[in-house]
């Protein structure tokens, strides 16, 4: 497997070209995901929640 590192470049890169550019708390979420630290679904729902308004 690619290291980690290697990977946020390539994301960033592919990001910048679309105009967005990660933040260092977006570069650390994947950092955690990638090491198995917390799933994707889990960290997909952490920003969710994080992010909906309640009512």
């Amino acid at each position: 497997m690619k290291d980690i590192e290697q990977i946020i470049k390539e994301v960033n890169g592919t990001m910048v070209i679309e105009g967005m550019h990660l933040r260092e708390d977006d570069k650390e979420r994947i950092r955690i995901c990638l090491s198995n630290k917390v799933s994707f679904e889990k960290m997909k729902k952490r920003i969710i929640e994080k992010h909906t308004v309640k009512v």
